[in-house]
């Protein structure tokens, strides 16, 4: 579906200048040395956090603020944020369908953006049906939480981090302590002949403030077309992680 758009290597973002795309999940994936164009998913008390957070690191960061709520809204451009008052999922669905893109994504709804926004695209041309993950595997996966809106949340945290957390490679902010996991790392690590894993890293963008580009979000949904096993679909920083489970079936 987005084949095209990661052959030809670049992302024209906004005023024209490519940005290099990488592998999926790599670790080889380039850290944000700027933030550009940035859509945050989301106005609520995260994403006014991350808007906060990424004009103070830099003031001339074009960034869109995509939240439903009018209310909100007006509160976001009466504190000067650029605002486009819409479903979250629905507005990627648009924008998402043909450059220019953003260079990054900042999730900021209590869902699974990425993964709302493959079953949407996907169920253009596939019957998409959500499966429990199995419990075999959620057994290996540090602190399982079941959300009510059937995601699973995963951590290496028990306890709640700090909001300006800047997430070191080998050490916990919090404890001090050594690192357990690369929690990214790790779910890319679970491969298992009934189920295709496919994981979409976050980065911090700032500290605090996790997002990806969009040749993640194509590259992952070419992954799954590809498939013929159910999917596990996880967005995972070094520490945190959020997991659904789905097959595709034809039309």
């Amino acid at each position: 579906m987005y084949v095209e758009d990661l052959k030809r290597g670049t992302n024209p973002a906004k005023d024209g200048r490519p940005k290099d795309i990488f592998e999926i999940g790599s670790r080889n994936e380039p850290g944000p040395s700027a933030v550009d164009n940035v859509w945050i998913i989301g106005g609520g008390k995260f994403g006014l956090r991350a808007a906060k957070t990424l004009s103070k690191k830099d003031p001339l960061a074009n960034l869109t603020i995509v939240e439903r709520e009018k209310a909100v809204c007006k509160q976001l451009e009466r504190l000067g944020f650029e605002a486009v008052c819409t479903d979250g999922i629905q507005y990627l669905e648009r924008n998402l369908a043909s450059p220019p893109y953003p260079d990054w994504i900042v999730p900021a709804i209590p869902l699974h953006t990425a993964y709302e926004w493959i079953r949407t695209k996907l169920s253009e041309t596939h019957n998409v049906k959500k499966i429990a993950v199995p419990q075999d595997l959620i057994t290996e996966l540090p602190n399982p939480i079941n959300a009510e809106t059937g995601q699973l949340y995963i951590s290496i945290a028990d306890f709640k981090c700090p909001g300006n957390c800047p997430e070191p490679d080998d050490i916990c902010t919090h404890t001090g302590k050594p690192r357990l996991m690369i929690l990214h790392e790790f779910l890319k690590s679970i491969q298992r002949k009934d189920l295709k894993t496919v994981v979409i890293r976050s980065h911090q963008l700032a500290p605090g403030v996790g997002g990806y580009p969009p040749q993640t979000l194509f590259a992952a949904i070419n992954e799954i077309e590809a498939a013929q096993e159910p999917i596990i679909l996880s967005t995972a920083c070094s520490c945190h992680g959020v997991m659904d489970a789905f097959q595709l079936s034809a039309r």
